[in-house]
């Protein structure tokens, strides 16, 4: 066993002991959906070269369809996510088709604008419930076994899709199809050359990547018992590149932890805020409301200036230039 599987699986038992340490579950939910929606982006961008700013109609789609399939079709939560997922798959599928046949800039807002269009079309559907949302989503019973109402048991019911999602994505990096992607970032024209469809690894790499958005997306209505537009809007996405530059694109936990940094800002840069205050008894920023956003912008403004490569990624090059120097 090697140093990274074991870090995996001491981090796997760790999180297996968060409601036994007296951690708020919904808070580790939380991180976990918006990790698995980052890896899931970050398969796209980090691993494949393609810059997607409309990840978010596939995490919107997915949460208004399970929403929608347990609240109204009345099907139990397995199905109801299975059918979430393979929502944002047909999606992905056909916006895929049409943005792979631009590149760079083209692509991204090819994705933006489509990703827009699923965007009003949610505010104005009578089924997603307009700016209201899908309130009170039940979670239903899992297998006709489990209650889910319990949140220790949707705890582990996250923790499960979140370790079988992760170890999915480990096992296409590391597969011939994941070099092939590897190959396609780097050089494209290169990979033309040796003889692959590129177009077809393209779309096949963007349907994943949608469809374990949709997983986050899914599990995210199911923590949150509700479904809202600021799921599909265009600030999820660029959320969600956020998370991916600041952990680190192309590697495998950067983006895990570039969700736990920005979810744990956006709960906790009030809280420190009105902390300081009761302390100095200074205004810093305890009642900016909304406008706690430029807090957390100026903050990633440093990260991204300061770890060009993200955090994971300025670690690892730092113990590759240790190794070389030892040698």
């Amino acid at each position: 066993m090697n140093r990274k599987t074991l870090a995996y699986l001491v981090f796997l038992i760790l999180l297996a002991f968060v409601p036994v340490l007296g951690i708020y579950p919904i808070f580790v939910m939380k991180i976990m959906c918006y990790a698995l929606f980052a890896c899931a982006f970050n398969l796209l961008l980090g691993y494949t070269g393609l810059l997607s700013f409309g990840h978010a109609a596939f995490l919107g789609t997915s949460a208004y369809t399970l929403g929608h399939a347990i609240k109204v079709w009345g099907f139990s939560p397995e199905i109801a996510m299975v059918i979430a997922v393979l929502a944002s798959g047909l999606l992905g599928l056909a916006i895929g088709a049409l943005a792979i046949k631009r590149s760079g800039i083209y692509f991204a807002m090819i994705t933006l604008a489509m990703s827009q269009m699923v965007f009003f079309f949610f505010l104005q559907a009578k089924f997603t419930g307009g700016e209201d949302g899908l309130q009170g989503v039940p979670r239903g019973l899992l297998f006709g076994l489990v209650d889910l109402k319990n949140d220790i048991n949707l705890y582990y019911l996250v923790l499960f899709i979140f370790a079988a999602a992760y170890f999915l994505i480990w096992r296409v990096v590391h597969s011939p199809f994941g070099q092939v992607l590897k190959a396609l970032r780097e050089n494209e024209a290169r990979t033309i050359s040796l003889g692959y469809d590129v177009d077809r690894f393209k779309l096949l790499a963007f349907v994943l990547s949608a469809m374990l958005a949709g997983l986050a997306g899914a599990t995210k209505t199911l923590v949150f018992v509700s479904a809202t537009l600021s799921d599909a809007t265009w600030q999820m996405s660029g959320l969600v590149v956020l998370m991916t530059l600041v952990g680190g694109m192309g590697t495998l936990v950067g983006p895990v932890i570039g969700a736990f940094i920005i979810v744990l800002l956006e709960n906790k840069v009030g809280d420190f805020g009105a902390a300081l205050y009761d302390w100095t008894g200074v205004e810093w920023f305890s009642h900016l409301g909304e406008s706690v956003t430029i807090v957390i912008g100026l903050i990633f403004v440093v990260c991204v200036l300061a770890f060009r490569k993200g955090i994971v990624g300025e670690l690892n090059a730092w113990f590759e230039r240790k190794q070389m120097e030892r040698t």
